[in-house]
């Protein structure tokens, strides 16, 4: 297939993903009954995202320009794609990238998300039959060229043993943090409301850790955040909210309460669902110090002036170059 085709077929998609049709609706509500954690409201959220963040026409053209990829691929490589689970369709920026690239994938989804990718792929190849040439799915990925896989730091490990002599990226556990100043705005507190507690809290690119200034008024905060306490309607969510609050009660550890997260005083960046850790500091340019040096940062968010930072409400809408853990997955395609 010709670059511009493999474009029209994926802004197409685009299309069919903000769509209505029954057969998606259906899917939709498959992906729902097999992972709780994938609610119809955050389902349609990953959709909205993609089709608008990612395909488009011209921002799949200016993409494709930027790494020069060529009309058509001459000599196409097998990919293996080992895609995680945690948030709905949160391994289709890899597979973007292979398909428009004009390389081969044999994909290996997630127990947790095994419904959407699988179904969006059999409408694009009902549409372009050659394009079923490109794409397969399979249990284990062996005989592959190189090799994408996403998971937790255990899990990466055996990655990087089973995948040593071929080309990879292996991806680990990532998280993101914010800083504050005290003067956000009410909008402001709004948005990183958002950042901290779309798809329950649970993708790389969620808040997990604070860092607020010496004697900050924790009140407005507490009541932006209180627009996701409809969280309690979901018993998965509520579970975790009731174990972590029995630790702290349990070992005495103080903690703040929107009625659904807890805000407690930790020095970790990674914080368990229905908790987000927090830190005093002094001084800003110290803060930022030590939240940029800390090797599994995924994103920053924050409004302060120079920050290298996303804006608060825009953690979870990355561009197609906000790649994972920093690693240009297209780069890696165009060399292999």
């Amino acid at each position: 297939m010709y670059l511009h085709d493999r474009i029209r077929l994926l802004t197409e998609l685009g299309e069919y993903m903000t769509g209505r049709a029954e057969e998606w609706e259906e899917t939709k509500r498959r992906a729902t009954a097999a992972n709780g954690w994938f609610t119809p409201e955050f389902i349609g959220l990953s959709c909205r995202n993609i089709a608008h963040s990612y395909l488009q026409q011209g921002i799949l053209e200016a993409f494709a320009a930027q790494y020069n990829l060529p009309g058509e691929n001459p000599s196409p490589q097998t990919i293996g794609l080992t895609m995680a689970g945690n948030i709905p369709l949160v391994g289709f920026h890899d597979f973007l990238c292979i398909f428009l690239s004009g390389n081969k994938m044999a994909i290996k989804l997630s127990s947790k998300d095994s419904v959407l990718l699988k179904h969006l792929t059999e409408v694009l190849t009902s549409w372009a039959p050659r394009a079923a040439e490109s794409i397969s799915y399979a249990d284990t990925l062996k005989s592959c060229d190189a090799y994408i896989a996403t998971g937790s730091n255990n899990t990466a490990r055996y990655f990087d043993y089973y995948f040593r002599n071929s080309p990879h990226i292996i991806r680990r556990n990532r998280t993101s943090a914010a800083l504050l100043t005290g003067s956000e705005t009410a909008e402001d507190l709004d948005r990183l409301s958002d950042d901290v507690h779309l798809y329950f809290g649970m993708g790389c690119r969620n808040i997990t850790r604070l860092y607020v200034p010496e004697g900050y008024d924790f009140l407005p905060l507490i009541e932006a955040f209180k627009k996701y306490n409809y969280f309690f309607d979901f018993s998965k969510y509520k579970n975790n909210y009731d174990y972590q609050l029995t630790l702290h009660l349990l070992n005495k550890k103080p903690y703040m309460s929107t009625g659904s997260l807890l805000l407690s005083e930790d020095s970790s960046f990674f914080s368990p669902i229905s908790q987000v850790n927090y830190s005093f500091y002094a001084n800003a340019d110290a803060a930022l110090d030590e939240i940029t040096s800390f090797p599994d940062l995924q994103c920053l968010a924050g409004e302060l002036r120079g920050l290298p930072a996303v804006r608060f409400g825009q953690a979870q809408q990355p561009a197609l170059t906000d790649y994972a853990d920093g690693v240009d997955t297209m780069a890696f395609l165009r060399q292999l």
